[in-house]
């Protein structure tokens, strides 16, 4: 069924691996797939729950630290955990576990279709008794800071006692390993328990990190239905509440245990957390968890409707876009203090941080199916502009934005400046997000309040780090482009291509935005002190920018002497020595050929049209033959860009690698979280590569394919307020109009306008490399 995920397995490996894939969240909250019971002392488990941007500050340690380098980062927090709920049976209190006893019949299922998760057990205790246990879990999408529990249990050939402990537990910690660079590698213990109480029936535990000062707290309350009789109890100490309900079940009779908690913090909801939580309590003490059910199934059914992507010939594949996409929606901020995390929030991989895949890899996916999501992701941006400045200072710009490479609260997080201060292409990459953003909506209010500053500001940072030489042409140096195997060069030509569609833009912008409103236009122009003389200025570095071309292999290199170095040697290279980044110092990395990831051959992707055609493939199959894709943002460009030179078989090879990366725990890391971008990667895959979509400024444009294995696949779009959906089979590709009037679109580079009720219907054209 490919819309549900479900395993059977028990294995120790596999466990720790669905932890990740089986997490739920709204964006705001992120709890792991954790048993309610704890798996026991011989598996270790990553515990986690996670609020969104929620993070305590930690020392950055330096051996020998230079003018600049950040003191200190974020670090996302593991916080108080309401998972716990543990079962004993019987006069003796017989604890159920799944390391005792024996397993009948166990499946554990994510619901795609519906968001909720759920977990079925039949269990012999070791004496014996036989009882069946059915979880159900959510995070709400309706109700943000609401993560419930339902819990049934039915003994099925005993009658007697049966004990339900239900605990949420402030001593938490995150989970590090000083061995890997992708996890955080050390402050373990981040937060501190500064309240325990219970009070009518509901317990509390509040929290404050170390040094950022945030507080969380965490509120429960229980529901009941059964037909025996029971007892509550309650008890706290300095760390946690426990309550203790104790049945009597005749043979046959149930138990319905329904877990309310709700998280709040002092970022969202003030200094006074006790409230907070109790009134939003409150407000959803009457729902049951069935209602709860039947709201969450109501959003995911409008998510579904406006972003599902089917494919026929393929159920695998089926369920890994669906699985993605499910996720993607999961991990989205939806406030101005949150983005997209590299793990979202199913794991502490990356430590939270946020990175330049939000805007490339994930706000296309939501910018496509639901720009209001694409919207808030972009306004958290905006809202650390004044940080962006700040670093841009520190690194000697006298104007400009600088966005750090890896971040939460707006402040530079990496210690390791090569592979991270030095990637300056992210200030163009956010540029880039904000342009496509006002192609697809239009949305000129946007731009006025919140587009133009950024596109000014970021451009600003491209005219004072670049400089004229003596042919004329504007160059920029020492920095690093998306290839981390690759730092601290002249030219990148990623970033310089990217840089030139920024200043254009901005100066597009900025005379653009004369013209919606003067007024906005003299009070923006007047706070940035930016005149028509700069604006030109910026038209004019992007007239001269030096893009690295090479004539006798016609590729664009990927920076300046990048076709000076040896090619890496992978031929010798063991098998278990990838990722190279595991096994050899960055400075053996940087002296060769070796691409960590897609970067010439990204930028010819984000801007197409800024490259003749033979060259971008002349520059695809060198490239390819010195990329790892030890990064999980690699192999979904490559699909794209062989689909859009005609190999759809490669295209699809390499679509295949992306799609199932973490059902399938390609990388080997799934357990750290899932890979958010290269979900993203997946929808653009399809979307972006088979269907040949871009959004450009004259319009949207298709030139879709179809890979051999597949029968017919479709998906949805919208595009400047309608919604569109497009169907590809062997044969034809039919166009739709769900919402809206009518839209113009070009498929095939011609211009069809699309009306409602009256879908276009057209002959496929498959293209051949």
């Amino acid at each position: 069924m490919t819309w549900t995920v479900t395993s059977q397995s028990l294995k120790k490996e596999d466990l720790i691996t669905q932890e990740s894939l089986f997490s739920l969240g709204n964006g705001y909250i992120g709890v792991r797939g954790n048993f309610e019971e704890t798996y026991g002392t011989d598996i270790g488990e990553v515990r986690g729950t996670y609020i969104n941007a929620f993070h305590d500050v930690i020392d950055i340690p330096y051996g020998e630290k230079q003018y600049g380098f950040p003191s200190t980062q974020q670090k996302m927090v593991n916080i108080i955990d309401a998972q716990t709920i543990q079962l004993f049976f019987g006069e003796d209190r017989e604890p159920f576990s799944i390391h005792n006893g024996k397993i009948l019949d166990y499946e554990r299922s994510l619901h795609l279709d519906k968001g909720y998760y759920s977990r079925k057990i039949h269990w012999r205790s070791p004496q014996g008794k036989e009882v069946k246990i059915y979880v159900e879990r959510l995070v709400s999408f309706l109700h943000r800071e609401l993560f419930a529990i339902h819990l049934q249990v039915e003994p099925i050939n005993f009658e007697g006692n049966v004990e339900i402990k239900s605990t949420v537990n402030g001593d938490v910690y995150n989970y590090v390993n000083p061995d890997d660079p992708r996890v955080g590698a050390g402050h373990a213990k981040s937060l501190r328990v500064t309240d325990t109480r219970v009070d009518n029936h509901r317990g509390m535990v509040v929290c404050e990190t170390k040094t950022s000062g945030l507080q969380v707290g965490c509120l429960t309350q229980h529901q009941i239905e059964t037909t025996g009789h029971y007892m509550e109890t309650s008890e706290k100490d300095e760390k946690s509440v426990t309550f203790t309900y104790r049945f009597h079940l005749g043979q046959g009779e149930t138990i319905q245990f329904v877990k309310k908690n709700i998280y709040v913090d002092t970022m969202r909801h003030g200094n006074d957390l006790n409230a907070a939580a109790n009134q939003r309590m409150t407000d959803i003490e009457g729902e049951s968890f069935s209602a709860l059910k039947n709201v969450q199934a109501q959003y995911v059914e409008d998510f579904w409707k406006h972003s599902d992507v089917e494919i026929d010939g393929d159920p695998s594949l089926q369920e890994g876009i669906r699985f993605n996409l499910f996720h993607l929606l999961q991990a989205a901020g939806r406030d101005p203090y949150s983005n997209v995390g590299a793990k979202g929030l199913s794991g502490e991989g990356y430590e939270g941080h946020y990175f330049w895949d939000t805007e490339i890899y994930i706000v296309p996916v939501f910018l496509m199916t639901n720009p209001e999501l694409a919207r808030q992701l972009l306004l958290y941006r905006y809202s650390t502009l004044d940080d962006a400045r700040n670093r841009a200072r520190e690194l000697g710009h006298k104007k400009g934005a600088l966005y750090p490479w890896r971040t939460i609260s707006g402040t530079e997080c990496s210690s390791f400046f090569p592979a991270g201060t030095a990637q300056y292409h992210i200030s163009a990459d956010i540029a880039y997000s904000y342009i496509q953003y006002f192609h697809a909506t239009q949305d000129i209010p946007f731009m006025i309040d919140y587009g133009a500053e950024v596109l000014f500001e970021t451009a600003r940072l491209w005219a004072d780090l670049g400089h004229y030489r003596r042919d004329g042409k504007f160059v920029m140096e020492d920095v690093t482009g998306p290839d981390e195997y690759t730092c601290i060069v002249n030219n990148n030509f990623y970033t310089n291509l990217m840089a030139k569609h920024n200043l254009n833009w901005a100066h597009q912008i900025f005379h653009q935005l004369k013209k919606w409103d003067e007024a906005a236009f003299r009070e923006l122009t007047g706070k940035l002190s930016v005149d028509e003389q700069e604006a030109e200025q910026w038209k004019e570095a992007a007239r001269n920018m030096f893009l690295p071309y090479d004539e006798t292999l016609d590729i664009n290199p990927q920076d300046d002497s990048f076709l000076d170095k040896a090619v890496w040697d992978f031929d010798n290279t063991p098998t278990d020595h990838y990722p190279l980044l595991l096994h050899y110092h960055p400075l053996t990395l940087y002296r060769y050929q070796v691409c960590k990831q897609a970067d010439t051959v990204l930028a010819h992707f984000l801007l197409e049209d800024a490259v003749k055609p033979e060259t971008m493939k002349h520059s695809y199959h060198y490239y390819e033959k010195i990329t790892t894709h030890d990064s999980s943002l690699s192999t979904c460009i490559f699909s794209i860009m062989a689909a859009r030179l005609g190999d759809i078989q490669k295209a699809y090879q390499y679509f295949i690698e992306t799609a199932r990366l973490d059902l399938d725990d390609t990388k080997g890391n799934t357990k750290d979280g899932l890979h958010m971008a290269n979900m993203g990667g997946t929808w653009m895959a399809i979307v972006f590569g088979f269907a040949g979509l871009r959004i450009k400024e004259d319009g949207l444009y298709l030139a879709p394919n179809i890979p051999e294995d597949w029968e017919r696949y479709s998906f949805h779009v919208q595009y400047k307020g309608c919604s569109i959906k497009t169907e590809v089979t062997k044969h034809e590709v039919k166009m739709e109009l769900i919402e809206g009037d009518d839209v113009s679109v070009h498929l095939y580079g011609t211009l069809y306008n699309i009306k409602r009720n009256t879908p276009l219907v057209l002959t496929i054209k498959q293209t051949v490399s």
